[in-house]
């Protein structure tokens, strides 16, 4: 799995010029550049709601893609210092909504849901002092039924949980805003957009240097920590971490037609 860490110091960097720069396709460049390097943190929450789901995960990382993208554009530093705090929530609601979504189309047995009430009453009682569930199988021979059916149980109830927008949040400072607020439209970004962006960033990509490349490929689609590709390449994991900062230099570069040979 890759490191779950973002450089959010260099990222507010890139916002900034994001937000003072009004030609469309530096815009743009900038976007998918910026996106790429928040990743890690959309796969840390699509991975986390997924646990327990039956959708790929990958569908799921898609979806908060578009969360996140949708976090770039809408996000002003005047109403919150936080961006890791405003994706988060952007991209968590567009993760429930797409599994509100589809469970709404999904009409789960009555016995499944009569089931939810009393595994959900027997998961409060079984908590421990810190908070921690019961496992499934803990659950399952507790109620005398199988661990599927628990597992059944549990996705359809996932899938129903929703945030609620009038939830307020924090924003870093003194005020705190609904998350009606925050959330764009969902005709501001698609996840047709989305892929038109992949495909931008994957011809980038094969115009990196070799060794830049390698490590954008391992880190970003592979999965692989920085400690991962280090072993790999046989090299230190700063030095993993630095040609990650400037491949996304560079990817800038190249997508703003500048070191385009």
């Amino acid at each position: 799995m890759a490191d779950c860490t973002v450089n959010y110091e260099e990222l507010a960097e890139w916002l900034k010029l994001y937000k003072a720069t009004e030609n469309p396709k530096q815009k743009k460049h900038l976007q998918n550049v910026i996106a790429l390097a928040a990743m890690p943190l959309v796969k840390k929450i699509a991975r986390g709601l997924a646990r327990r789901n039956t959708d790929p995960v990958e569908d799921i990382i898609q979806v908060g893609s578009v969360g996140l993208v949708k976090a770039i554009q809408l996000y002003n530093p005047k109403v919150s210092e936080n961006f890791k705090t405003y994706a988060t929530y952007l991209i968590t609601g567009e993760i429930r909504h797409y599994l509100r979504d589809k469970v709404s189309m999904i009409k789960a047995p009555r016995e499944i849901y009569e089931l939810a009430y009393r595994v959900n009453k027997l998961m409060e009682k079984l908590k421990d002092e810190r908070g921690n569930e019961p496992s499934e199988a803990v659950l399952a021979e507790e109620l005398g039924t199988s661990v599927g059916k628990i597992k059944e149980v549990i996705d359809v109830e996932r899938r129903k949980q929703t945030i609620s927008l009038d939830q307020c949040i924090s924003t870093g400072s003194d005020e705190s805003l609904s998350l009606f607020d925050k959330i764009a439209d969902d005709n501001h970004y698609n996840l047709e957009s989305f892929q038109e962006d992949k495909i931008l960033i994957a011809d980038a990509i094969k115009k990196l240097d070799v060794k830049l490349q390698e490590v954008v490929v391992m880190n970003y689609f592979e999965d692989l920590s920085q400690t991962q590709i280090a072993a790999k390449l046989g090299i230190s994991q700063m030095q993993v971490s630095r040609r990650l900062k400037k491949a996304l230099n560079v990817l800038l570069d190249i997508l703003s037609e500048r070191k385009i040979k």
